[in-house]
């Protein structure tokens, strides 16, 4: 799929040079990839408070069964 995108070049070309693409797509690309990444992990990361634990379970106890 062909999208025309108006990109900042100075970033565009930043990223280019860091990452040492050879495409302004594959930078492009891989930084999406990369926010998304990022994102995702915000989300588990922010999963973590809203669990709420057994303080009484026994791991341990639990790893010998098996």
């Amino acid at each position: 799929m062909s999208t025309n995108l108006a990109l900042d070049d100075t970033l565009i070309d930043a990223a280019k040079t860091l990452g040492q693409h050879r495409t302004k797509r594959e930078a492009v690309t891989i930084a999406l990839e990369q926010y998304i990444q990022r994102l995702k992990q915000r989300d588990v990361i922010n999963a973590f408070a809203s669990i709420d634990y057994d303080k009484k379970y026994n791991y341990k106890r639990h790893r010998k069964a098996t």
